[in-house]
């Protein structure tokens, strides 16, 4: 069982970073600098996850989010 994991998380990622490396090639061959850099932003993380040097999933509840999870921030009202 956790080898089929490993093994579909693998293929998964290595997805990801295929489809990006693409992605940034097409937005860098239209200019889109901001873009561009982004997709690359994106490329590295997934390459760095794939080498074992960063976590998939990071808590930052100090910054706000409720529970740590990334990306939600409460509405003030």
């Amino acid at each position: 069982m956790r080898q089929s994991y490993t093994r579909r998380r693998t293929d998964t990622l290595d997805y990801l970073q295929s489809m990006l490396g693409q992605l940034r090639n097409m937005a860098e061959a239209e200019r889109c600098d901001m873009l561009t850099y982004l997709i690359e932003m994106a490329y590295v993380e997934v390459s760095d996850i794939i080498r074992g040097e960063r976590p998939m999933r990071t808590h930052n509840t100090a910054a706000g989010a409720p529970n740590g999870v990334p990306g939600r921030v409460p509405v003030r009202r």
